[in-house]
C-alpha cells in the first residue's frame, strides 16, 4: 500500500492507464483488427511499467507481476482492479466511447490532483510519463482509415485531440 493514498485512490491509479488505453482504441476507426491491435498494445503498454520503471513504488505496487512469487496474489489484485472498473462503469451508466473518455478525463484529472498533493514528485512524474506512453503505443498500433491494413494514417486526427486533453488534464 502506497502511504497517504485510500483503496479507491489506488484503484483510480491503477486503472487510469488501462481506461486510457480504451479510450484511444476507440477513438477512431481502426476496424476490428486494428482496434484489436491497439487493445492488445493498450495492455502490453501497462505491463511495461512493471520493467520500464522499476524503482518506481507506486507503479511497481499497482502492476500486477506476472513474474512475482505469489501468482495467487497477483491474480486476486488484477480481479480486484478490473472488478472495481467494471463496477465503476455500470454505475455510472458508461455505454459509449465519449461517455468513456469524458470519464477518463475527469479520472486523469482527480489523478492529477493526487499525484500532486500525496505522491512523491519524481514518481508521480514517472507515473504520468507511464500512463501518457500508453495512449502513445496504443495510438501508434494501428493505422487509422485505410483498407485492410493498407493506406491510412498512423496518427488519427481524433485520437491526437483525445491524447492533447489527457495530456492537459493529466498535467503531463
Amino acid at each position: 500500500m502506497i502511504p497517504n493514498v485510500s483503496e479507491d485512490e489506488l484503484m483510480l491509479l491503477a486503472t487510469l492507464p488501462q481506461a486510457i488505453g480504451s479510450c484511444v482504441a476507440t477513438a477512431a476507426g481502426s476496424g476490428v483488427l486494428g482496434t484489436g491491435k491497439e487493445l492488445f498494445a493498450s495492455g502490453q503498454a501497462v505491463m511495461a511499467g512493471l520493467k520500464d520503471y522499476p524503482d518506481n513504488a507506486l507503479i511497481q505496487a499497482l502492476v500486477p507481476d506476472p513474474a512475482a512469487a505469489d501468482k495467487h496474489g497477483e491474480l486476486a489484485q488484477a480481479r480486484a482492479t478490473r472488478d472495481w472498473a467494471l463496477a465503476r462503469l455500470k454505475e455510472r451508466n458508461i455505454r459509449t466511447p465519449a461517455q468513456m473518455a469524458a470519464l477518463t478525463l475527469e479520472d486523469a484529472r482527480a489523478v492529477a490532483l493526487l499525484l500532486d498533493s500525496r505522491v512523491e514528485p519524481a514518481q508521480a512524474a514517472q507515473y504520468r510519463q507511464w500512463a501518457m506512453s500508453v495512449a502513445e503505443k496504443v495510438a501508434m498500433a494501428a493505422t487509422e482509415g485505410g483498407f485492410l491494413g493498407f493506406g491510412g494514417t498512423r496518427l488519427s486526427e481524433a485520437e491526437q485531440a483525445l491524447i492533447a486533453q489527457l495530456r492537459a488534464a493529466l498535467g503531463a
